[in-house]
Order: structure tokens, then C-alpha cells, then sequence
């Protein structure tokens, strides 16, 4: 699927900002959500079109392009625990001082690329994580706080994460934070056919009637999990925000619903789940 049909509201605002004269793109961006690979696909798509000659078009395959796409790219760095590491870094389960003393060490000399930084992590099999406050420890997030914070042109540091109290507040504090919403797609359809009729007028529903509405959903979990039913309200959230992604407070309601996904991991009561994601969403 491609990336503007997953997250339509992400890629044009990115596209906007890299190809708009009164826009700008920030230097210092932060990722969260459980979709980590997509996170990641989304970086490196910034990478990509920060660093297209040509036209910027979905296959280009211009020089960095190419580059980019094959992950050979020598400006565009992903930064884990297993990636980048220099000759004399023996570290393995953390992002170490010496990647940053590399990475600082790079930005002394000019570049004729744009330079971007993707801070993740790895599991053993190689699969994108990401970063937290273990394999992302404070002493090395503030030994890039100057950088971050006062970023030479051309540079952008993009940091992909789970949870976003999983970064250190001095890292949020200097980026512009994203929320990635986890989409589950049935056919290149997002199907919310389970709370259709219960919850696809939610927007227009009175405050008064929400807690009827939280009742409504409860419901459903007699025959249903609550993880489908939340992955359908989800679902619902995302063709609406793709038909008008004007309507930016929906990006907000997504995250509630992944908050909410959350609590039911934790074993927290349904109806409490409910009632608490009625009251946040419903004006």
C-alpha cells in the first residue's frame, strides 16, 4: 500500500513542508505509535524527497533516490544499537557515546546532501524497534541536546519510539512529535463494519449521550473482543481523517484509541475503557 493511502494527513504535511516556500520542515522530529516499521518508512521517505534532484515522484530513480531506497545512502544514516557503530564502539545493547561523538564528528565538514539521523533500535532478527530510555540512555540523548538543539542546515534527526515516555523530555522538549497510528487494512479497505450504526456519527453525538453511546460499545464486547471492537473504531477514525484530512483533531482521537488499546492490555475494565475514550472524544 502506498504511503499516502496509510497515512494521508502525515505525507502531505511532509510533502507540503519540504516543497512549500512558507513552510518548514523541523530539524528534530519524534515518531510514536506501535506501527514502528512504518515509522520507519515514513523517515526514510523524508530522507528520500530532502534529498531527491528531480521531481520528487514516487519512483524516482534519480541517484539518491536509488540510494536511499537500497538503504546505501551515505547521508542518511540509521542509528541503532547494531547500526553505524564506529571501528572501536564494542557496545551491543545500547546507542552508545561513540555513535554520537561519530555523528558530531560528521557534522564538522559540509555535505553537498541533506544529512538525516534515524534513531531505532533492532530485536536479533533485525527487525525495526524503537528507541527507549535502555537502548536510548540519557547520557548519550544529552550529548546530542547542543545539535538538536541548534542543528546546522541540511541535518535532521528523526527519533522513532512505541511510547513517547520512552524518550528522554529533554528530546521531546526540541522536536516536533508525530503520532503513527497502528492500521490494520482488509483489502485496501478500512473496515469499521463492526460499530457501524453505533459509533460512525460519533462526531455529532451530544456530550449528554455519551455514555449511552460507551454502553453501546460495551455491548459489543459480549460476542466480540475489545481489541476488535477498538480496532474498529480505529478503523473508522482513519477513512474518516483519509476523506477529510482537514480535520486534524482526528490524528488526537486516533491516539486516544491507541491509548485505550493500551488499557485493555493492562487488564483494565471495558466499561471504564469506554466511558474514559467517550469523554475524551466527544465534545
Amino acid at each position: 500500500m502506498r504511503l499516502s493511502n496509510k497515512y494521508p494527513f502525515l505525507t502531505n504535511y511532509f510533502t507540503q513542508a519540504l516543497t512549500m516556500q512558507n513552510r518548514a520542515l523541523p530539524q528534530s522530529i519524534l515518531f510514536y505509535g506501535n506501527d514502528i516499521q512504518s515509522q520507519y518508512i515514513l523517515a526514510t521517505e523524508i530522507a528520500r524527497l530532502l534529498n531527491c534532484k528531480e521531481e520528487k515522484e514516487d519512483n524516482c530513480e534519480c541517484i539518491n533516490c536509488r540510494w536511499i531506497n537500497e538503504g546505501t545512502h551515505p547521508a542518511v544514516l540509521t542509528i541503532s544499537k547494531f547500526d553505524n557503530k564506529p571501528e572501536n564502539d564494542d557496545s551491543k545493547t545500547v546507542i552508545s557515546i561513540k555513535q554520537s561523538q561519530m555523528i558530531k564528528e560528521m557534522l564538522v565538514s559540509s555535505s553537498e546532501f541533506h544529512r538525516v539521523f534515524i534513531f531505532c533500535d533492532r530485536d536479533e532478527t533485525g527487525n525495526i524497534c524503537g528507541i527507549n530510555s535502555i537502548n536510548f540512555q540519557a547520557e548519550t540523548a544529552n550529548s546530542l541536546l547542543k545539535i538538536i538543539e541548534e542543528p546546522q542546515p541540511g541535518v535532521t534527526f528523526i527519533f522513532l519510539t512505541r511510547n513517547i515516555d520512552d524518550v528522554l523530555p529533554t528530546i521531546i522538549s526540541r522536536s516536533q512529535c508525530f503520532f503513527v497510528p497502528e492500521i490494520r487494512v482488509k483489502e485496501n479497505q478500512y473496515d469499521y463494519s463492526l460499530i457501524d450504526g453505533i459509533f460512525t456519527d460519533y462526531l455529532d453525538i451530544d456530550r449528554k449521550d455519551l455514555f449511552e453511546l460507551s454502553n453501546s460499545l460495551q455491548n459489543l464486547t459480549k460476542e466480540n473482543s475489545i481489541r476488535e471492537v477498538l480496532n474498529s473504531i480505529q478503523n473508522y477514525m482513519l477513512a474518516l481523517l483519509k476523506a477529510n484530512p482537514q480535520k486534524t483533531e482526528l490524528i488526537k482521537h486516533i491516539e486516544y484509541v491507541e491509548d485505550a488499546k493500551r488499557q485493555a492490555e493492562l487488564g483494565i475494565k471495558s466499561t471504564n475503557i469506554f466511558d474514559n475514550l467517550c469523554l475524551k472524544i466527544i465534545n
